[in-house]
């Protein structure tokens, strides 16, 4: 590549909802910001996680200088632990952001072998050429990060995610001088996040949701359980501070609540002391109206240990009527269902529940930038061009017009999809190009190894079943010595169809006869071939389902 060219390659997080990961390449040099995941959805059947294809970065692996890290959500700090293992860098990143990095990479037994380097808003660094700054900003959790990289065509400025908050919880203010003087400097190209492109007017303030969490744990009786976000650790202290004012005892239930509490206790950022905190195995010995359960599940996942109470198969806790539940969070677009299926399980326990939109309930307020905001940013910053990031389309599209409104050339920006590259050379800006791009889903251990052909047999699995089919041959008698033998498994039960399964021993055996006689019949993959075929064709036509079929031919 010239020594010159800049390009900007979004790898995730354009045109959806999570694994951002974006890619700033200037001559041999690449630097990478944000390395998230995002959750998958009920078609991706058995799917732990979802991570960004790195196959560009690992073709250029010895050009990529360090991963910076914007904030500590699991949208660009998930994937970090997945691709370490595929291609080791050095991480960049604050305080909290680096603390909960650790714990994932110790989980996963690469903490030892991961260059991590501690960073804040006034560092400054030099990645292979080219040197980064960073500003703050405000976000739903403690110690966001903008970032600006000063390439020899212009400065690109990456936002991370933001909103301006003007009375923080926490007291860490967005730097907004600092963002109008590199905005004075001249910005080539802005990368804002667009999650609230739809929404007019300003984002509230945290500080309005400790109020209404007061007013609700002043009004409670019986015990109180709270679910938000875990890693919205402005939330937790507010939650902390409530239970302190009304006398309760804090209970955490869920793996990532203990984890975010513990690492964001020991570095400082939650204040709460020991004598407040109660084990779960010990809540038992209090009074029900001396505790809050502060706990997992707020987007409805099932297994989540809101998920679990609510359904009645938690270990240590159970829903009384006249229980408190309050949902400190709104459930993200897709989620709706699942939510209201746990608030359906709540109130057929009599529990009074506070749900729905934060707008609504005051339990909750986004931490991302409504459209005045976003307006604002663009406007400190003055980009001469602009690409519009994290979110689905219509929000980027909707970012693009207030971009348009305070003053951006429409033809200098550009809405991307993943692996599309933006290419700066000289003064002009060209998007003709891009490279390999997609998802890597996660399963278990396996980081790729399941692709489509792998989720389509499993979604043909879970609709029709499985029909396995072994049959033993004699070398010597050159004949069928034993069965078929039919196993099904989700198709039919073999008690109450015997004689459709009589139907398919007897398609089997006439198949492997017409081998024998055609003198085939080494030939065990076209015999398999003609089994499917034609037990699949006869399946169908008498159940009008396609299971999957599965000849095994065991040869003695």
């Amino acid at each position: 590549m010239d020594d010159n060219r800049l390009s900007i390659i979004p790898l995730g997080g354009v045109n959806e909802i999570g694994k951002n990961m974006y890619v700033i390449q200037c001559g041999e040099d690449i630097i990478v910001v944000d390395c998230g995941s995002k959750f998958p959805d009920e078609s991706l059947l058995g799917i732990d996680v979802i991570i960004p294809d790195i196959s560009y970065l690992i073709e250029n692996e010895s050009n990529v200088r360090g991963l910076v890290v914007t904030h500590g959500h699991e949208d660009h700090i998930g994937g970090i632990p997945y691709i370490i293992k595929q291609l080791n860098m050095p991480i960049y990143a604050t305080r909290l952001t680096l603390g909960l990095i650790k714990s994932k990479l110790k989980e996963h037994g690469l903490l030892a072998a991961t260059i991590l380097h501690q960073i804040d808003a006034h560092s400054e660094l030099t990645l292979g050429q080219v040197p980064v700054s960073f500003f703050s900003t405000n976000h739903s959790i403690p110690d966001c990060l903008g970032v600006v990289i000063h390439t020899p065509q212009g400065m690109v400025v990456h936002t991370g995610d933001f909103k301006f908050d003007f009375t923080p919880v926490n007291n860490q203010y967005a730097d907004i001088h600092k963002m109008a003087e590199i905005g004075n400097n001249g910005v080539l190209v802005l990368l804002s996040e667009s999650t609230n492109a739809e929404r007019s007017g300003f984002t509230p303030s945290e500080r309005l949701v400790g109020a209404n969490i007061l007013e609700a744990f002043t009004n409670a009786s019986g015990m109180i359980y709270i679910t938000t976000f875990a890693s919205n650790v402005h939330r937790l202290q507010q939650i902390i501070d409530a239970a302190a004012k009304t006398n309760r005892k804090i209970t955490l239930a869920g793996r990532s609540m203990v984890n975010v509490v513990d690492i964001a206790s020991k570095l400082g950022y939650l204040t709460i002391s020991q004598a407040m905190l109660v084990e779960a195995d010990e809540a038992s010995k209090y009074k029900r109206d001396e505790l809050v359960v502060l706990c997992t599940g707020s987007q409805g996942e099932p297994m989540a240990a809101l998920g679990r109470i609510a359904s009645g198969n938690h270990r240590q806790f159970a829903i009384f009527p006249g229980d408190t539940v309050i949902f400190a969070s709104s459930p993200i677009p897709g989620n709706e269902r699942s939510v209201s299926r746990i608030v359906d399980n709540l109130f057929e326990r009599r529990a009074r529940v506070i749900y729905g939109a934060g707008s609504t309930t005051g339990m909750h307020v986004s931490g991302h930038a409504s459209q005045e905001e976003l307006k604002l940013m663009l406007t400190l910053m003055k980009p001469q061009y602009f690409i519009p990031i994290h979110g689905e389309y219509r929000m980027l599209h909707l970012h693009r017009l207030l971009a348009e409104s305070v003053g951006v050339n429409d033809s200098n920006i550009f809405i991307l999809n993943n692996g599309d590259v933006v290419d700066f050379a000289g003064s002009e800006a060209f998007q003709e190009r891009n490279v390999p791009n997609g998802d890597t889903y996660v399963d278990g251990l396996g980081i790729g190894d399941v692709g489509n052909i792998v989720l389509r047999d499993r979604k043909v699995l879970s609709a029709d079943g499985i029909l396995i089919i072994v049959i033993t041959f004699g070398k010597s008698e050159n004949k069928v010595v034993s069965g078929p033998d039919i196993i099904s498994r989700g198709f039919v039960l073999a008690k109450e169809s015997e004689g459709l399964l009589d139907e398919v021993n007897r398609i089997t055996l006439q198949v492997m006869e017409q081998h024998q006689e055609s003198k085939l019949h080494r030939h065990w993959g076209l015999y398999k071939r003609d089994v499917k075929e034609t037990v699949g064709k006869f399946l169908y036509a008498k159940t009008k389902r396609r299971p999957m079929i599965l000849p095994i031919i065991i040869q003695v």
